[in-house]
């Protein structure tokens, strides 16, 4: 789906089955199934396959030829059929790869390779990441100072590890064709999720013995934001706690010897989380503006409301799914049983359905008059995905 060409070779040439069919239906099925939350279904199927693909689709026994198909990628599509994809395997819905192919060249493909006993063609000599370091070397004979991204490279096989001791520790890298690369000049930054949770954890509680500090620093100005030198990892954490996990991960010191600096990301402090409710609703605003000629307002009780939506496990995607379900929804479903009049002004404000029951806060949405009167929109419900 993400027209990552080298990563499908390093898969097939590790042999990887072009023929296995997915086991996803869709966000809410799933959710159902693993009772899990939605929202974690969903993020995860984004990080770790395509955000691309719709959650009430439905996916279930889709090959990567189904998908490839379903990019428009003719090139994965044709190294999915050399390495043996079979293009008369359906899903299950009963379909082959060719029922979701555009008119043009992956259509064109598919309907020649369908008449063919399919054939393969057999992993070449090597082992895993040798031929990625020969993609690798030719795009730094290229570039040689460029900056190369190894995203999530906990995932990476042991041998790919092994090709980048070389790259770090001389600073060139061999092809497959034995062709040495110098590469000195580039950088290299790699991301990883390993020890994320105790990474996440302490910084939590760096961010409580700071908050007095950053909620004076905070005031009434969100541009007064706390600076991330204020908190810091002692070293005695990275020593103690996170070494220990990067070497039981990667288990090599010799790896973890030749990065030369760990950059960690901490959860966001509350004025940042303001920033980002700020921003997201200004987002939205500005849509609203231009598709619809409706003016959108919002006070600072609405940013902490939604800020109390954040989930440190998904960072700022949080922030945008909260303020999607609660503000979002309700401006489409005011839309849409036509309570909005042409041009309105609209303040979101926060309301608690009964105070005397301590029950929680929840947004209000009311029209704004020129003589600056406001009147509570009554919505009905919208229909929520699950049902």
């Amino acid at each position: 789906m993400n027209r990552q060409h080298s990563v499908i070779k390093v898969l097939l040439d590790a042999g990887a089955d072009p023929n296995a069919g997915d086991e996803f239906n869709n966000v809410y099925d799933t959710s159902r199934e693993k009772g899990i939350h939605s929202l974690e279904v969903l993020v995860s199927r984004e990080d770790e396959f395509s955000s691309r693909l719709s959650s009430r689709a439905g996916f279930r026994g889709c090959s990567a030829l189904h998908y490839a198909t379903l990019a428009d990628d003719p090139r994965s599509v044709r190294m999915l059929l050399e390495a043996g994809a079979n293009p008369m395997q359906t899903n299950g819905f009963g379909h082959t790869a060719r029922a979701y192919a555009k008119e043009g060249e992956v259509s064109k493909v598919l309907l020649e390779w369908e008449g063919k006993v399919a054939k393969f063609i057999g992993s070449p000599p090597g082992y895993v990441g040798h031929e990625e370091g020969g993609q690798l070397t030719k795009l730094l004979r290229a570039c040689p100072n460029a900056v190369v991204l190894f995203d999530e490279v906990d995932k990476a096989h042991p041998d790919v590890l092994t090709i980048m001791l070389q790259l770090f520790d001389e600073g060139r890298l061999t092809d497959g064709k034995g062709k040495t690369i110098e590469c000195k000049d580039a950088i290299f930054i790699m991301t990883s999720n390993v020890a994320s949770d105790e990474i996440a954890e302490h910084g939590m509680q760096l961010r409580q013995e700071a908050e007095e500090v950053s909620r004076r620093k905070l005031a009434d100005n969100l541009e007064d934001v706390q600076k991330s030198g204020d908190v810091k990892i002692s070293r005695q954490f990275k020593d103690n706690v996170i070494r220990p996990i990067l070497k039981a991960h990667f288990r090599r010191d010799e790896f973890l010897g030749r990065i030369n600096e760990i950059v960690y990301f901490l959860p966001f402090c509350h004025s940042e989380l303001l920033q980002l409710v700020s921003k997201e609703l200004s987002f939205w605003a500005k849509k609203a503006k231009q598709r619809h000629d409706i003016t959108l307002q919002w006070d600072r009780p609405v940013l902490d409301l939604l800020a109390g939506g954040y989930n440190m496990h998904y960072g700022a995607r949080s922030i945008k799914h909260e303020v999607e379900r609660r503000v979002v929804n309700q401006l489409a479903a005011a839309y849409e049983q036509e309570l909005l009049p042409k041009g309105c002004t609209l303040r979101l404000s926060v309301q608690s359905e009964d105070p005397t029951e301590h029950s929680a806060p929840n947004l209000r949405l009311e029209v704004v008059g020129e003589d600056r009167s406001s009147r509570t929109l009554d919505i009905r419900p919208p229909l929520s995905p699950e049902h």
